[in-house]
């Protein structure tokens, strides 16, 4: 298997961040909607702590993604043009709901004076000065960008299996 993309296929290192960030962030979901919901405890703050490490790292990876995107051909598609639309637009929200996902909880934390550290290595400085109202704010933006993310995840899964079972074509193979 080649490092890089090529015009019909993608390459190691795009399948590797592609299924890495896959796994973190279904993971990171999973993680955001329990913990939401558990009573103050020195568990939930373990579980709150894990989810800002772990978005952290989705923020470097997507970062990552982003660079290895635009420094790599992308493998043509061979669908018809309103799929390659909708397959692009996706892919463009995925980027953009990858960044901004990690972003809001950042804020979000920072509003509620908080630290957020990665993985004890460092603290990250607060990106706003401490706002109960900012924090409610930020809550919600993060809320509701993390259901628009599952609700994208469900469509890209779904096209996908689409591709595979029903198409028969190899827009999934490709990726794996």
């Amino acid at each position: 298997m080649l490092i890089k993309n090529t015009k019909s296929n993608y390459g190691l290192i795009a399948i590797l961040l592609h299924w890495t960030m896959a796994i973190l962030l279904i993971a990171l979901l999973i993680l955001g909607l329990y913990m939401v919901q558990l009573p103050i405890s020195l568990d939930k703050l373990k579980l709150y702590g894990w989810h800002k490490e772990y978005g952290l790292l989705a923020l470097l990876l997507v970062l990552m993604r982003i660079i290895w995107r635009f420094s790599n051909t992308t493998p043509l598609l061979s669908i018809p043009w309103w799929e390659k639309v909708a397959a692009r637009s996706a892919h463009w929200i995925f980027y953009i709901l990858m960044f901004a996902m990690p972003i809001t909880g950042w804020l979000m934390t920072s509003a509620a004076g908080l630290p957020v550290s990665f993985f004890g290595w460092f603290v990250l400085p607060d990106l706003i000065t401490a706002d109960a109202n900012l924090m409610n704010l930020f809550t919600e933006i993060h809320k509701w960008l993390g259901y628009g993310l599952i609700a994208l995840l469900i469509i890209h899964i779904t096209a996908a299996l689409k591709h595979h079972f029903i198409n028969r074509d190899d827009i999934l193979r490709r990726m794996i």
